[in-house]
């Protein structure tokens, strides 16, 4: 198998969409807002402090709840800002409140949703 790459040659943002990256090995990874979110970094919602991590579920589709007819709205994921973090990773400031969460271009591609990279992920166990 190939070296993977996680050097972004470019890298496109819709802050309602999510994040489009082209790799220097000619991979192009699209992760959703959604997905972005539910994939934070960061010690709390990965539980890196010995506390239980505290994971969103946006990626996740919600089955209606029969006892409540009227859900309260809750608005649609998406991002206030990011930027770049060094060299290496983005951060990203999202409309739940949350911002501390490093990107890194390592663990971006190691997320990557599409097929091949599951696929992948899979076999490796």
């Amino acid at each position: 198998m190939p070296a993977v790459s996680t050097d972004p040659l470019h890298i496109a943002v819709s802050k309602s969409k999510g994040i489009s990256i082209d790799w220097s090995d000619g991979h192009r990874s699209q992760y959703s807002c959604e997905l972005l979110r539910d994939e934070c970094p960061c010690a709390g919602c990965t539980g890196a402090h010995g506390t239980p991590p505290e994971r969103t579920n946006y990626s996740q589709p919600k089955a209606p709840d029969p006892s409540n007819p009227f859900p309260m709205y809750k608005p649609r994921i998406k991002m206030n800002d990011i930027e770049e973090v060094g060299s290496y990773a983005l951060r990203i400031y999202w409309n739940d409140g949350h911002n501390s969460g490093i990107y890194s271009f390592e663990h971006l591609r190691a997320i990557c949703p599409c097929q091949e990279c599951s696929a992948a992920r899979a076999s490796r166990g």
